[in-house]
This record gives structure tokens, sequence and C-alpha cells, in this order.
């Protein structure tokens, strides 16, 4: 596999922090000329080097891995690569030259062209009546996650020193919030039926009402949700600082996930987390079990890991429905989810639907050679009555298979040989071998030969 280039890296970090390229040259000890040719890639960066680079730009080594570059060359390939563009090929140099040397240009390109999408989905009378939403709100929300690498300290710090007033263990810590609601704020927690609602808090009569069906682990988070509703403020507009949502609608789901993730941080405290975590190898269901927590709780707090100098292990994290509708979504790890349609129906996501509580796991590698061990179990909730199909989703995460040794997941895998090759979508991929695909790449022109026949629905020719 080709080694890992960091120079688009580098020039981004010294760009946001004000540097010239003599400067930082200076700072680091080599020749201007030098550092221009490693930002080209050039030239390749010594361990010397990369250890005088994290400390001079005060970044972990995991920041320089690449992982937002990739990310947005992954969005602008995608969207050159629409057919109603009307482009008929656009060279691979030419995405990684523009997505390097102008980031903000083709960031404002993934803006307009969600714009495009959202205008031309709402044509069929979803607009609103003033035109002035260009961006659906989950997807704002889901951006202003992912540019912030899913992590808020001021949240994370506020958890913890309510979490050291409350002074239980996780495993009592349902308790320990519903004690702290009634002497701090005077609310007593009703547990009971609920026509429709999960949660309901009456601020008049100082009630919280959650429903009977909800499990315990479930309970215990909408108590950690409203007392984070009560006694993080500062905290919340501390995390939206700077930020202008475009829609009202946007704004709440931010605030309602800022508020999930500070209650999640409650339940989880990260130093105690982030240590079960290696204590365990990020084993999933004992880290539920010794928090008291769900299997979901437990895998996506494990993608919120990302304090400077206590990083845990740059993990994605996703949530889908057996339609492959994706709801939740974010990426410490670097994986390039396609922002614009479905998935690769060859990815283990899918598949762990055919076996309903089970952990499946893959070693996903893309078509550029990045590879990665992803890890999927389905959930299921209750039904509301008989007769409905209770809701499943499938949650995954994943990490970089070169950290997959610190996974209980890798165990008695062979790493290299077990790889299958995935794509982020069919339109996207260029697998000319895939027995999956739903239809061809719109990067290639197709093969039709009406005397030949072959497993692979479709044969393209490559540009």
């Amino acid at each position: 596999m080709a080694r890992p280039l960091i120079g688009r890296t580098v020039r981004r970090l010294r760009s946001e922090r004000g540097l010239t390229q003599q400067v930082l040259a200076t700072r680091l000890g080599i020749s201007a000329s030098y550092l221009n040719l490693i930002e080209h890639d050039q030239r390749a960066v010594t361990a010397s080097l990369l250890i005088k680079l994290t400390e001079t730009l005060g970044v972990e080594l995991a920041a320089l891995s690449g992982s937002a570059e990739r990310q947005l060359e992954s969005g602008v390939r995608e969207v050159l690569s629409d057919p109603m563009l009307g482009l008929e090929d656009v060279p691979e140099q030419e995405v990684t030259t523009l997505a390097a040397s102008a980031p903000n240009a083709a960031r404002a390109m993934l803006a307009l062209y969600r714009a495009w999408r959202v205008a031309r989905e709402d044509s069929s009378g979803l607009a609103l009546p003033t035109g002035t939403r260009i961006l659906l709100p989950t997807e704002e929300a889901r951006d202003f996650f992912h540019d912030r690498a899913n992590h808020f300290p001021a949240l994370e710090a506020a958890a913890e020193q309510i979490g050291r007033e409350i002074g239980t263990r996780p495993s009592e810590m349902n308790h320990g919030i519903a004690e702290r609601l009634r002497r701090v704020h005077g609310l007593a927690v009703i547990v009971g039926p609920m026509d429709g609602s999960l949660r309901r808090y009456d601020a008049a009569s100082r009630v919280l009402h959650l429903s009977e069906a909800l499990p315990r682990e479930s309970r215990g988070f909408q108590m950690a949700f409203t007392l984070m509703l009560l006694e993080a403020r500062d905290a919340l507009d501390a995390a939206l600082a700077g930020v202008e949502p475009s829609t009202p609608e946007a704004s709440q789901l931010i605030r309602i996930g800022l508020l999930n993730y500070a209650a999640a941080a409650l339940l989880m405290p990260y130093a105690p987390y982030l240590a079960a975590a290696r204590e365990m190898r990020h084993d999933i269901e004992a880290l539920a079990a010794r928090f008291g927590v769900s299997f979901e709780q437990a895998a996506q707090r494990l993608s919120t890991l990302q304090r400077d100098g206590a990083r845990g292990v740059p993990f994605f994290f996703l949530r889908l429905d057996p339609a492959g509708n994706v709801g939740k979504r974010f990426s410490a790890a670097g994986f390039p989810f396609a922002r614009f349609g479905g998935s690769c129906p060859r990815w283990v996501v899918h598949e762990a639907f055919a076996t309903p509580g089970r952990i499946r796991v893959q070693v996903a590698r893309l078509t550029d050679g990045a590879t990665f061990l992803t890890v999927a179990q389905t959930v299921q909730g209750r039904a509301a009555h008989w007769g409905e199909p209770p809701p499943v989703h499938v949650v995954a995460m994943g990490c970089d298979i070169a950290r997959a040794p610190e996974l209980v997941y890798a165990d008695g895998l062979d790493l290299d040989a077990a790889a299958v090759g995935i794509g982020l979508s069919c339109r996207l991929c260029d697998r000319s071998d895939c027995r999956s695909r739903a239809f061809p790449p719109l990067e290639h022109r197709l093969a039709l030969d009406p005397s030949e026949e072959s497993a692979a629905p479709y044969h393209f020719e490559r540009r």
C-alpha cells in the first residue's frame, strides 16, 4: 500500500495558524524549499521531523493523517461525477489539486451542490414559500458535528463537574441523576404509559415523565439529557459560540444533538471511559455492561474520544435503517462517507440485518487502498403495540486498519487476507468485477456486447 502523504495537511495546518513557509521552516530547522517539497508531497517526512511537526503545529500525530483532506476530495469527486453537470471526464489530478490548493473554494462548491440538490428535491412542493431553505436541517446538523470531529471540550468539562458532584459509580449513575433532579431541581421522575412520547418534561409542575416502554439504559439517558438541559446551558452556549445556523430547525437539531452529547458524557465520563475502552480493547458489549448503557450509546461514545492529549482510537460511527437511510453519521477515522446517495452493498453494515443481534466484523478496503476494520450489529426498539413492526437499525463503527490490533474484534483475523473490496457507492466505484453493483459508475462508459454475459451486471470501459 502506498505511504500516506501529509503535504496537504501540513499546508492546511500552517495556513490555519497564519504561518508562512519561511517561518514554519525556521521553527522546524529546515529550508523553506524543503518544506515546499513536503507540502507538495514530493519529499518523505522522517520520524524525527514528524515529531517536530506535531510539536510546532500543536497537534497530535493523528491530526496529520489527512482524513479531512480525503473527505473533501471524496466530496469533490462525487460532485464532479454527477451527470447533470455534463462533464465528460475530470482527471483525478484535477480533483486532488482543487481540494488541496483551494480547499475553501472546494467546500463552497460542496455547499452549493447540496443547496442545488435540495432545491431539485423540493421542486415537488417541499420548498418553503419564501425560498429561503438552501440546506436540509439534518445535513446542516451533521456538518456541524463532523466539522468539530464530534468532540466538545466545554460539554465534557460540564459533565465531569456534575458527575463529580453526583459522586456515584457508573453502574449507579441512574439513581444518582434521579436523586440530583429531585434534590437540586425539585423534579419528580414518573415512569408510566405515554401516548407516542418517550420523554416529556413539564417545567410548570416539575415533573419528568418517562415512558414505561423505555428500557433501563434509555431511561437513564433521558434523565441525563434533562439534567444537562437544566445545568449545562453555559457549556452549551460555549459549544455554539460563533455558530449561525441557517434555520431555526437546524439550530434546534444542533442544540438537541449537543444535549445528547452532554448526556452521554455524563453517563460515560471521558477519562474512566477511555481507560475502560483501552482495558477491554474496545469491547462494546463489555463497555455497555460496565457503564449501564446500551450497545448504541457505548459505540457512539467511542467516536467522541478525541480530547487533545488523551485521544482514543479515531472511530467512525453510523446508524442506518433497513432501507439504507443513514440517521446518524460521525467520522473521526476519516472514513469518506458518500454524502449523496447510498453506500456499497458489499459493506458489512447491510449484511448485519440478516443476522439480528449478532456482531459482524469486516475488513473493508476502499478503491484507493484505505482500509478499515468495521463492526456492525442490529439494535431493535420496542413496537408500540401488537402488529406494528419494531424499529430495527444497524449500528456500525470502525477504525483505520493500523489501529485494528487495539480492538478485540481483530483477534484471529488475517487483516490483509480478510480484506473485502468496497466502494463509496456504486456510482463512484470503478471495480469492474463487482457482482453486487446496482448501476454502472458515472465516470466510465458502458461496454455493451450482446454476444457475452458475465457474472458482473455491467461492463464498462475505463477512462
